[in-house]
């Protein structure tokens, strides 16, 4: 039953991926139908981590009150529905209607299933979660791709996800059981021996204010470098643009793959040694990104590097053993927020830097926050001890 119970938490981080590379995928074409402009995407995209940042807020509380397979369920039907929404949509404001739910029910399911897999499960199953994440992120944009090299058009691609996350819909309230009959659920019956914590409590809890520090270092690296580096190879740096798209496209891959074989290390060495590690090699990558040689094979290993190092972080499943076991889900719900907050701002943030000084400061962007990282982690271990 556990693994089958496995099997069904891994498909659903599939599903969380599945929608998260559509929209860049399919916006070119999209404008179009709706007659708007290019930056227009950068509202959808913001509504949308709105909605993840409320639902992570509100997942202790939802949480507890409904258990993770029904909150799992709901989340996982409410994206099916904002999907099928933008299929359909003949408008940009109902696009930006449909963009609510889609980022409630992405950011409920994250922090619940997180929360789930933390307190049940050894850290090599966090870390393949994030892998199975993304293997959806890496599919959606081959599904919108063939979909928009036929007659579906963007509109299609959209609704075969539509598709695959109402099925996946049918087999989670199909098996909502298996939750119960496996591990505890924390929020089973909506009986606890603890009340949901607010956000201030949470913060207020030693420790708490450095890891969200760190999250939000660790997400706002990970996306700039993303973002950013094919324009820094190529107009900084003078990399060919045909290498250039062969190495950029091996960081997202390369980030799935780390934290595939990562599971199989990380139980281990345990949680803060793997933390050390991951954050040691994402300073080097950091700094080979940045060395001023005139060959670039150094600033390319670099982003392998950065990439492969994204997948030894083992934050979220440390949370029970640094917080307690019935703090998880609240603090887990505001790491979240840590992360979306890094994700929406830090990049736009280094593209103004670029854009009023110089591209070629993205390698000492992302040092600093490379550097960051250990500073308060560290900082972090000594105040929990």
């Amino acid at each position: 039953m556990f693994s089958l119970l496995l099997v069904i938490i891994y498909i659903a981080f599939i599903s969380l991926g599945l929608p998260d590379s559509l929209l860049g995928s399919a916006w070119p074409v999209m404008k179009d139908s709706f007659n708007v402009p290019l930056s227009f995407a950068g509202i959808v995209s913001m509504i949308i981590s709105g909605g993840t940042i409320a639902a992570s807020l509100m997942s202790d509380r939802v949480t507890r009150k409904l258990g993770t397979g029904l909150v799992t369920s709901i989340s996982v039907a409410m994206t099916a529905m904002a999907l099928l929404g933008f299929s359909l949509s003949r408008s940009f404001v109902v696009i930006c209607l449909f963009a609510v739910p889609y980022g409630l029910g992405a950011g409920a399911i994250d922090a619940a299933l997180n929360n789930y897999v933390a307190l049940h499960y050894a850290s090599r199953h966090m870390s393949w979660l994030h892998s199975f994440w993304g293997v959806g992120a890496s599919i959606s944009p081959y599904i919108m791709s063939f979909s928009l090299g036929t007659k579906l058009g963007w509109r299609g691609g959209y609704a075969t996800v539509s598709v695959i996350q109402i099925v996946l819909t049918i087999i989670l309230f199909a098996t909502l059981q298996k939750w119960k009959n496996g591990k505890m659920d924390f929020g089973d019956s909506g009986k606890t021996s603890s009340k949901p914590l607010t956000i201030t409590q949470a913060v207020k809890i030693k420790g708490v204010p450095s890891v969200l520090i760190a999250f939000f270092g660790y997400c706002a690296l990970e996306t700039t470098t993303g973002l950013w580096a094919s324009t820094y190879l190529v107009e900084y740096r003078g990399v060919d643009v045909e290498t250039e798209a062969i190495f950029s496209s091996l960081f997202n891959p390369g980030i799935t793959v780390g934290r595939f074989l990562n599971g199989f290390i990380v139980d281990r060495f345990g949680d803060k040694r793997e933390i050390r590690y991951g954050i040691s090699t994402l300073t080097v990558g950091a700094i080979l990104v940045g060395i001023p040689f005139k060959s670039e094979i150094f600033a390319l290993a670099g982003l392998i590097v950065i990439g492969l190092s994204c997948a030894n972080l083992s934050v979220i499943h440390a949370t029970p053993s640094n917080f307690g076991r019935e703090n998880l889900q609240a603090i887990i719900g505001i790491q979240k927020v840590s992360t979306y907050v890094g994700t929406t701002f830090m990049p736009p943030l280094f593209g103004l830097i670029a854009n009023g000084v110089n591209i070629g400061l993205y390698p000492i962007y992302l040092a600093v926050l490379a550097v960051l990282m250990p500073t308060i982690t560290e900082t972090l271990n000594l105040s929990i001890g």
